[in-house]
């Protein structure tokens, strides 16, 4: 009460407005147009940016421009040194928010601390294949193909600490198994070994596996997520084909600058959740082999967090270090 008495019924008046300039900005924002950073061009957070910020755009009757970085790496770390202004997203995922702590020793962002969570966009779950020559049926059968191997399996990879390899490294410790984990340029390289037969095995990326898979060009043992896949409801969990508790979902989620304003990231999430739960965007992840996956800023936070604690078992045991 007496430090109140110093200050002038004027400045009062300035602190009532400046507190009420956040939630009323917040009203209409945004007021120009909206960047959202991403990794390369057509890689899936790409693709899943531009038709999420193409809905956007129609919804606050401004552009919103997706930029792209050669990697998520460098898009992170820009977006991390953005003005927290509401102004700048980044559409990341599991890799460089989840795995990449633990992966580098010295990551140039912190995924906690510089970044604001706005809300989980989507999961994408990968498929177990295997080459034809696999003599195995279904995932109890590979299973015990792949103990009896004892030179292990050579298993396709996307390269270090992607989401194809990060599962096979997980299906390792939770099946007790010995695979062999070849690195290859993409994950359509890593399909085109598993094909000819130069990889036995892997797990493949909803979009490029499944025209395989339909084709009978592979053998198809599980699929990585919690529940069924509504794009490819034939292919069982993982649970379901003899794996309990295996799960391993590559994921988008949109983040802002640390900073920004909550009220900013309130109408964010908000916007987001409704245009992710109309027909016409789930339709579009589906046909990426993804779904949406809303929820709030909170739940996004959480998520990582786990996400991170799970990955970081995984490359401790499995010794893994970048490149």
């Amino acid at each position: 009460m007496h430090a109140l008495q110093n200050v002038s019924f004027t400045t009062l008046i300035a602190i009532g407005i400046s507190a009420a300039v956040v939630p009323a900005s917040a009203q209409n924002y945004p007021t120009k147009h909206v960047r959202v950073i991403t990794g390369s061009v057509s890689a899936m957070p790409d693709i899943v940016a531009r038709h999420l910020g193409q809905r956007l755009s129609e919804r606050w009757a401004q552009s919103v421009v997706v930029e792209n970085r050669a990697t998520l790496l460098i898009g992170s770390i820009a977006a991390a040194k953005s003005s927290p202004d509401g102004y700048t997203l980044l559409l990341g995922d599991r890799t460089y928010h989840a795995v990449a702590p633990s992966l580098y020793k010295s990551l140039p962002y912190d995924p906690v601390k510089d970044f604001a969570p706005i809300t989980l966009v989507a999961t994408s779950p990968q498929v177990l294949i295997a080459h034809p020559s696999v003599p195995a049926a279904d995932l109890r059968e590979f299973i015990a193909y792949a103990k009896q191997q004892p030179r292990a399996l050579d298993f396709a990879s996307a390269g270090v600490g992607t989401a194809i390899h990060m599962s096979a490294e997980l299906l390792k410790y939770a099946a007790g198994i010995n695979l062999v984990s070849v690195h290859y340029k993409g994950g359509g390289a890593a399909m085109i070994a598993i094909l000819s037969g130069e990889a036995k095995a892997g797990f493949g990326l909803m979009p490029i596996a499944l025209p395989h898979v339909r084709a009978g060009k592979v053998k198809v043992y599980a699929i990585t997520s919690k529940q069924r896949f509504a794009g490819a409801p034939d292919i069982p969990t993982a649970a379901e084909a003899g794996l309990p508790g295996f799960e391993s979902d590559f994921w988008v989620g949109m983040f802002a600058p640390a900073g920004t304003p909550a009220a900013f990231i309130g109408k964010l999430n908000r916007d987001i959740v409704e245009v992710l739960q109309t027909p016409g965007m789930r339709d579009v992840l589906l046909a990426q082999g993804a779904e949406p996956a809303p929820g709030t800023p909170e739940e996004l936070a959480a998520f990582v967090k786990s996400e991170t604690a799970k990955m970081k078992k995984i490359i401790d045991v499995a010794g893994i270090r970048a490149e």
